[in-house]
């Protein structure tokens, strides 16, 4: 009997062999891309945006422009993701959010008091 191991198994490293389970989002006004990947333990952000192809179906992403995050959370696309994750790619906003409840404001006080 050959208790050897399997050469081609000790090429892998342990991390490889390893997997984890991590979602990919990107959301648009009216659509929403979803995907579930399996990746290698210790894998990032980035690793799981290349692997999702995400890049390939909506070319106008540039990484250098739209933010990345982990459930709502900034995070950069190094940091090292877990068993679970939901990486999220931020389109970047049309608008202040400061500004807009100023407006809204604005708008309201005069409604109101009938201008």
């Amino acid at each position: 009997m050959n208790n050897q191991l399997n050469p081609s198994a000790s090429n892998t490293s342990a991390n490889e062999r390893v997997k984890m389970q991590v979602e990919v989002v990107f959301a648009l006004p009216k659509e929403q891309y979803v995907v579930d990947i399996e990746l290698p333990v210790q894998s990032t952000v980035d690793d799981a945006i290349r692997l999702s192809k995400i890049m390939e179906k909506y070319p106008e992403i540039d990484l250098d422009v739209n933010k990345t995050g982990i459930f709502g959370k900034p995070a950069k696309r190094d940091a090292v993701l877990h068993p679970g994750d939901r990486v999220e790619i931020y389109r970047p906003l049309i608008c202040d959010p400061k500004e807009m409840r100023k407006q809204r404001a604005k708008e309201g006080k005069a409604m109101r008091s009938g201008g």
